[in-house]
Formats: C-alpha cells, sequence, structure tokens
C-alpha cells in the first residue's frame, strides 16, 4: 500500500476512547481510591447576602471521624482572593473595572446561595456531611441584589462595599458613526431583548482528589479541569511549591462547557491545601445540588439595541447597550459580554457601530464562559433586529441576509474593535452565500414557502421555518505545544497539555499524526491532560483544541517525518524524496521491498554505543509549539421546521439542518458529533432550561425536577453538511466547531416560531417555554 492510498486526515475515522468509555473503563475523577483517603463536605451559606456574626465549629469538631474543621481564620495566609484569570483588554473607553474574585472560605460577608464557609474533612463523606449539621453560624441578612437594572440605583445594597457600586465594567467600543448612519437611514429598528441564564447541566459534576506525598515532598491532583496546566501553576505558586512538585491530572471529563476550564473554584484551592495540612489523600465530589448552586454559570444579559438601514435592506450602523450579570465575583474578566459585543456583528458588512455594556455585580452565582460565552447574545440580538427588519421593509428574510453579507473576496475583514484574545476583531476567511444556499435547500425553504406552509394551515397545525446565520471565533492563542515519539515497537506517543472532556481529542490528534508518519491511528497513543507528560500549554476552551493544539502536533509530526527520512534515506542509501511512509515503514517509491519499519530506526536512531554526527538529536522524537497570530473564525447556517401547540405552548422540532464552515475537516463523524451535542444543548437553552432566582436570591432550580434539559426524545434527528474556507492562520486550515451548534438556536427558535403563527407576534426573549409560547399565542 502505498503513502497515497493511506489516507487518515479528513476521514471517518471511529473514536479511539470510544471502548473504553463504553466498557467502563476510562479513569474519572471520582474513580480515584487512594489508601488512606479523607473525604470533604462544604458548609453553604442559605442567604444569597448576609454579614457572618460568628461561626461555631466545636460540635462538629468533636464527632468522632471528624478529622478536621477549617474556617477562613484556619486559612492564615493562604486565605487569598482567587487569581484574575483574564484581565481587562485593551480597549480604548473602558471608565470602570472593579476586580473582584472569589475567596477560599468567606469570611465576613457572603454573597451568593452556595458559597461555601466552613470546609470538613472526615473519614467518609457521610459523617463529613453529618458533621454540616453542627455547624451553628449567626448571620445578619442584607437585602439581595437580583435585577440587574435594580442594582444600578443610587440606593441599591452594594455587593462589595469598597467598590462603591456594583458596576464591575463598562466598556464602550465602536467603529465609524452611528449618528450618520441614523441620520441617514430609511429605517430605524429598536428593540429590547432579554436572554436569561443558563446551567452547563454537565453529567459529571466538579470534583478533586489531592495526595500529599510527604516523603517525596509531591502534590499528585486528579482534577476536573478544562486546564490542567495553568491550574498546576497557579496552585504551585498558592501552595509556596515548585511546578516540579504538583503534577495535575485531568483525566476522562464527563462534560465541561467552559465552567471547568481554570477557575480556582473554592473547593479547588482548599482540597489541597487540606492534604498538605494533614499529609493524607483528600477527595471531594461535588453532588447536584452543590453543582446547581456554586457550579458558575452564564447567559443572562439585557440589551437595548438599534439598527440603521435603507430602503433597499442595506446595513447602516448598529447601535447597542447591554447589561450583563457577572455574579457575585468577576474571576474571568470580561470574555463573556466581550465575545457578545463583538460576535453581534455576524457575517454581515456593518459600516457604523456603538456598543456599549456594563458588568453588573449580583448576589447570584459567578458568571463565567459556557458553551458559546457570550456569542448567543450577540447573534440573537443580530438575527432578530434582520428579522424584523424584513418584515417591516417586505423583503425576504433570507435575502436581507444575503445582502449584507460580508463578499468572500473581502477577507480578511476587520470589524475594528478587540476580541476576546485582545488582538483586534479579523475574520481570517469565509463565504457565507454558499452556506445559505446549502441550507435552504436541505430544509426545501421554497417548497415550504410556496406548498407546504398552505398545506399545513389547511390542517389545522402551526408549522413555521426559521433559518439564521451566525459567526463564531474560534481557535485563540496564545500557543499549545506538543511532543511526538516514535516507539521502538513502532507505535507513535503524542504527547499534548491540553485536556479532553469529550472533544475526540485521542482520534483527531492521532490523524494528524497518522497523515504524516503513514501509522495507522490504532497506533498512536495521545495523553492530554497530564502535566507530567508535557509542561506548557493553556487548555480546552474557546474551540482551540484542533486549531491550536493540532497545529502543534502536526509541526512536532512533520519534524519527525523529517528526521525519519533522513535515517532511512541514510540506511536505504536513497534520496529523502525517494522514500514514501505507509503501514508503519519506510518504502523506497517503485521498490516496496526495500524498506524500513519505523520501529527499527527508532532503535537506530537511539545507539547505546559508538560515535555519532555532531547535534544529532537521539531518537525519533520532536517538540513543536504554535500561537496562531490570532483565532480563525468559523461561521455557518442552521435552519429548522418546528410545530407548535396553541393549546398547551408545547413545540415539535421536525426537521433541523446545520451547514457549517470550521474550515479544514479532520473528521467528519466527530465534527457532526460535536455540533449535534452543541445543538442538543442549544435547543435546552432555546426552550427548556433556564435558572431561576427568587427576589431573595435563592435558586428555585436546583436540581432536575425543576431544571429541564432536553432528552432524545426532544433532540431531533440532524442533518449536517459542510463549507470549507480553510484558515490561512494556521497549517491544517482548521477552524473551531466545539460550540458551534448551540449558538444561534435561540433566534432560529424565536423565528420559526413567528412564522408559525403568520408573525402575530414578536419574540424578544430566552429561553422561551410552553407557558411563554401559550401566552405569546393567546396576546397575554
Amino acid at each position: 500500500m502505498t503513502a497515497r492510498e493511506t489516507r487518515y486526515f479528513g476521514k471517518p475515522v471511529r473514536r479511539n476512547e470510544d471502548p473504553k468509555l463504553l466498557t467502563g473503563r476510562a479513569l474519572f475523577v471520582d474513580d480515584v481510591d487512594l489508601p488512606g483517603m479523607l473525604h470533604a463536605a462544604f458548609y453553604r451559606s442559605p442567604y444569597a447576602h448576609a454579614r457572618i456574626r460568628s461561626i461555631d465549629v466545636s460540635a462538629a469538631k468533636a464527632m468522632p471521624g471528624v478529622v478536621a474543621v477549617y474556617t477562613a481564620e484556619d486559612l492564615g495566609d493562604y486565605w487569598q482572593p482567587g487569581p484574575l484569570l483574564v484581565p481587562p483588554p485593551p480597549v480604548h473607553k473602558m471608565p470602570v473595572f472593579n476586580k473582584r474574585t472569589q475567596v477560599p472560605l468567606a469570611k465576613d460577608k457572603v454573597r451568593f446561595v452556595g458559597e461555601p464557609i466552613v470546609l470538613v474533612i472526615a473519614e467518609n463523606r457521610y459523617i463529613a456531611e453529618d458533621a454540616l449539621e453542627r455547624i451553628d453560624v449567626d448571620f445578619e441578612p442584607l437585602p439581595a441584589v437580583v435585577d440587574v437594572e435594580a442594582a444600578l440605583a443610587p440606593d441599591a445594597p452594594l455587593v462589595h462595599e469598597d467598590a462603591g457600586t456594583n458596576i464591575a465594567a463598562h466598556v464602550i467600543q465602536e467603529k465609524g458613526n452611528w449618528e450618520e448612519a441614523a441620520a441617514a437611514a430609511d429605517l430605524i429598528i429598536e428593540r429590547r431583548f432579554f436572554y436569561d441564564h443558563g446551567h452547563a447541566a454537565p453529567m459529571e459534576t466538579r470534583g478533586i482528589v489531592a495526595h500529599w506525598d510527604t516523603r517525596m515532598q509531591t502534590l499528585t491532583v486528579w482534577d476536573t479541569t478544562q486546564a490542567p496546566i495553568p491550574i498546576r501553576n497557579g496552585l504551585a505558586g498558592m501552595l509556596g511549591l515548585s511546578e516540579h512538585q504538583v503534577r495535575v491530572i485531568a483525566p476522562f471529563i464527563g462534560g465541561g462547557f467552559g465552567p471547568k476550564i481554570m477557575m480556582f473554584y473554592q473547593e479547588e484551592v482548599l482540597i489541597l491545601w487540606a492534604s498538605v495540612q494533614l499529609g493524607r489523600p483528600v477527595k471531594w465530589i461535588e453532588d447536584r445540588r452543590e453543582n446547581f448552586l456554586a457550579m458558575t454559570q452564564e447567559r443572562y444579559q439585557i440589551h437595548e439595541a438599534k439598527i440603521a438601514l435603507t430602503r433597499e435592506g442595506k446595513i447602516l450602523g448598529v447601535w447597542d447597550s447591554f447589561l450583563h450579570d457577572t455574579g457575585a465575583y468577576i474571576p474571568y474578566g470580561l470574555t463573556v459580554p466581550l465575545n457578545a459585543q463583538c460576535t453581534l456583528l455576524g457575517p454581515y458588512v456593518v459600516p457604523h457601530y456603538y456598543s456599549e455594556f456594563k458588568a453588573v455585580f449580583t448576589t447570584k452565582a459567578i458568571v463565567t464562559p459556557y458553551r458559546g460565552a457570550g456569542r448567543q447574545h450577540g447573534v440573537f440580538v443580530m438575527e432578530r433586529l434582520l428579522d424584523i427588519a424584513a418584515r417591516e421593509l417586505g423583503m425576504d428574510r433570507t435575502e436581507i441576509r444575503r445582502k449584507n453579507f460580508i463578499p468572500p473576496d473581502a477577507f480578511p475583514w476587520d470589524n475594528q474593535i478587540i476580541y476576546q484574545d485582545f488582538a483586534p476583531l479579523v475574520y481570517d476567511s469565509g463565504n457565507y452565500e454558499p452556506a445559505l444556499d446549502k441550507a435552504m435547500e436541505m430544509i426545501g425553504y421554497r417548497r415550504f414557502l410556496e406548498e407546504e406552509k398552505a398545506r399545513y394551515r389547511a390542517e389545522g397545525r402551526h408549522v413555521g421555518l426559521g433559518i439564521v446565520a451566525y459567526v463564531e471565533g474560534t481557535g485563540i492563542g496564545p500557543y499549545e505545544g506538543a511532543r511526538v515519539q516514535v516507539q521502538p515497537n513502532g507505535k507513535v506517543i503524542v504527547a499534548t497539555g491540553v485536556g479532553t472532556q469529550g472533544q475526540g481529542h485521542f482520534t483527531s490528534f492521532a490523524q494528524v499524526v497518522a497523515e504524516q508518519l503513514g501509522v495507522p491511528v490504532e497506533d498512536i497513543t495521545v495523553v492530554t491532560g497530564d502535566t507530567a507528560e508535557f509542561h506548557w500549554g493553556t487548555g480546552t476552551f474557546a474551540s482551540r483544541g484542533a486549531v491550536v493544539a493540532g497545529s502543534a502536533i502536526y509541526e512536532a509530526a512533520k519534524a519527525v517525518r523529517e528526521k525519519v527520512l533522513k535515517l532511512a534515506s541514510e540506511e536505504l542509501e536513497v534520496a529523502p524524496e525517494d522514500l514514501e511512509l505507509a503501514d508503519g515503514k519506510v518504502f523506497v517509491r517503485g521498490a516496496p521491498d526495500r524498506a524500513l519499519a519505523l520501529g527499527d530506526l527508532a532503535v537506530k536512531a537511539n545507539p547505546l554505543r559508538g560515535a555519532v554526527a555532531p547535534n544529532t538529536e537521539p531518537g525519533l522524537e520532536a517538540t513543536r509549539y504554535f500561537g496562531p497570530p490570532r483565532g480563525s473564525t468559523a461561521s455557518g447556517v442552521h435552519a429548522m421546521l418546528l410545530e407548535a401547540d396553541p393549546e398547551t405552548g408545547f413545540v415539535n422540532i421536525l426537521k433541523y439542518v446545520v451547514v457549517h464552515d470550521c474550515g479544514t475537516v479532520i473528521n467528519p463523524l466527530i465534527v457532526e458529533g460535536q455540533i449535534h451535542g452543541g445543538v442538543a444543548q442549544g435547543i435546552g437553552n432555546a426552550f427548556y432550561e433556564q435558572i431561576v432566582y427568587d427576589e431573595s436570591g435563592q435558586l428555585l432550580t436546583a436540581s432536575f425536577m425543576d431544571y429541564l434539559v432536553p432528552t432524545a426524545m426532544e433532540v431531533p434527528p440532524i442533518d449536517v453538511a459542510h463549507v470549507e474556507t480553510p484558515s490561512p492562520w494556521n497549517p491544517l486550515g482548521a477552524k473551531g466547531v466545539g460550540e458551534a451548534g448551540a449558538i444561534p438556536v435561540g433566534p432560529l427558535f424565536a423565528q420559526a416560531l413567528e412564522d408559525a403563527f403568520d408573525n402575530a407576534f414578536e419574540v424578544t426573549e430566552i429561553p422561551l417555554s410552553p407557558q411563554k409560547v401559550w401566552a405569546l399565542i393567546h396576546g397575554k
């Protein structure tokens, strides 16, 4: 078999990791069970906002089986606010930024329901939980700060008194001149949009096991984190240890979706500290109620938006001012509202843009990125404005989008504002009309409008069609690295610093290497998420795994290929260009009987005796790093047929179509799986899932009895097609795909629902629900 016949890149290779996962042999944090291991539980605030007058833990300490009980006072110098993970962006206008990050244990005041106050360590979790009942905390309740608009009132209670305001940040970005656009416009549309809280609801909750080895003076940590290397670096610094003394392992993770990035959660920093204090392993696994209360959330924003257009439907400008609920602290900086601000521009030419946001402290759970990370909001605002404008102008909704698409010959396209990677928001490549055309064809757009809609009406059925477009910034830096090594047995080891939470890294990364080295995918072992295996990197988030880590793996594999060809050419006495790699061997082109196995070459590359040429590196191994000049830009079009029942408000998705451009596709099976998962979460966020707090800041949706997630019954089959515009900013030409499915579903639902009832009402908020749909239909 020749190298030309052995192609792995771009093929639908089945996932290497699935046999372990499907047979229960994969290691998750809760599977870690060490001799002498202790268990932790947390006493959490029952109030959203209260002063702590006193804490009495004496009864809990006296319980048999309780090993230690810690309050903030017991932490000494270790009690410090957590790091600001993402500093303020270098925007031109930022009148306010108040850095306030979470503390390990609340000391004088609590700021959200579920904030940890006391840590209990016991011989087992049952004893630790029982001990929590013996803790007595005297609270002075304070008024909760729940509504972001009320939080800005002059007499509003302050979440952080020392800040003197509930404004966490105030940012303005603009290009052109909105006033000029408004003055020249034939039509200005103005609306208020609302996007409420959502929860990642991962199958696996958070968890951590820490083991301080007193003899070796090393700390080993198993953590449900998406960024093991930054966690290692930060925790080592907090504990006063060298980085080589701390090993962080992120094994298989049962869903990350953003809240498991690198938050330095209170529980995370405390379990390690407790293990060092006690000299024994300590384990904490979050229960589901804790997950709802204390894991970070996202989504809540209120937008006041305007769009200025000509009578022909050309966009002249957009004006948007919004409030962003950041919760009690702001450890992840302004990533979420900045994404909303930038993603609003979409795939469209917007000559004039004014965008302003205020991030607001409230007494609710901390807000950090969750799959989509602010992009949903921006897409919702722009797509809704275009839908309303199309109706006002008597235009087809696809035509107004087509008329405003950035043309394919205009890339790279500079939007003249700053993105979440702190670089100018420049789209690398794109071609939006073919994606729209393909989606229209797949959903049967013309047939529905000209034939099917009337037939449904005649049958008494309310069926509507939605079709929306979006862009997604992906693949941001700063860098990732990888090591590729051919073993003496001919198999290949790939190590990288990113973690994995179901993205298929073990397969797609192996395909990148297989394409270079001609080794079957099943003979390539990929190691991710272990700081002992690879020491530098950033993490898995922002749809950057394939783009950044994949490119580093490609560069390392290419370097190994060059070593293989050089050594083989010397052994076989032919020029490197006369060799090809396939089936784990190096062949002389045209003479397949003259071949060397990669394993044999690996042995020759690491001799035990004899002289070697100067500057020769041993082994068939290479380490490389890759950092893109700026992020890449994926895009797509979603379309849907939706049926709604006017008597109940329930909906049924009859057909769902996604046309996506993630640049060069490494593995279409994995890409489709990522899109399917994203769409499922998008459907949940658009219709079923809503985090609800009452006026006192109590969470009313703290279980799956109250917080609904879509099941296999609600998620329809999803038809996926691809348009490929390779990115010029990485060697693979890849763009991210992990968040794409979740981003545009809200406006898609809204448009399809309005269409089902002939635009008798407007949808300006997400999530919907059967109750809201019923109220809209009946004018309530």
